[in-house]
């Protein structure tokens, strides 16, 4: 049972972002610092993915667990209302995995980044430099 009134729980779920979570934009920072540039958000991929890195073909998607059915202990389904959030968190996994998949015909590396990697960020930075390959050299403008 929820605590909530139903007005209550729709203005809460209005203030979640969908963009520009504080975890996207320390990865978006710390992946900047290291050299690399990339575009946000480029809506004509699918999937609107977080960072495009356009010259190198790879693709980062930053997913929030809950959200997109990551199946870790971040992952807790909710017990009210289940008819309607259980099925809506499989769709968004079934869309996600669709647009991986298109992605990936078209030529595209793709590399999904979890909230819950967040723990230990500099694995996941590592991954990520992994995953990217060489950072450009930087030049002296000086």
């Amino acid at each position: 049972m929820d605590i909530l009134t139903k007005a209550e729980r729709s203005a809460r779920m209005r203030l979640i972002r969908s963009k520009d979570s504080k975890f996207e934009l320390r990865v978006r920072s710390a992946v900047h610092h290291l050299g690399y540039r990339f575009r946000k958000h480029v809506p004509t991929l699918p999937g609107k993915p977080d960072m495009v890195f356009a010259s190198r073909r790879k693709i980062i998607f930053i997913n929030g667990c809950y959200w997109h059915g990551h199946n870790c202990h971040l992952l807790r389904l909710p017990k009210s209302n289940s008819a309607y959030w259980n099925p809506k968190i499989r769709a968004n996994s079934a869309r996600d995995a669709r647009h991986r998949l298109e992605l990936k015909r078209t030529g595209w590396k793709v590399l999904t980044v979890w909230e819950c990697q967040r723990a230990d960020f500099g694995s996941l930075m590592a991954r990520i430099r992994d995953f990217l390959g060489s950072p450009p050299l930087r030049h002296n403008t000086r």
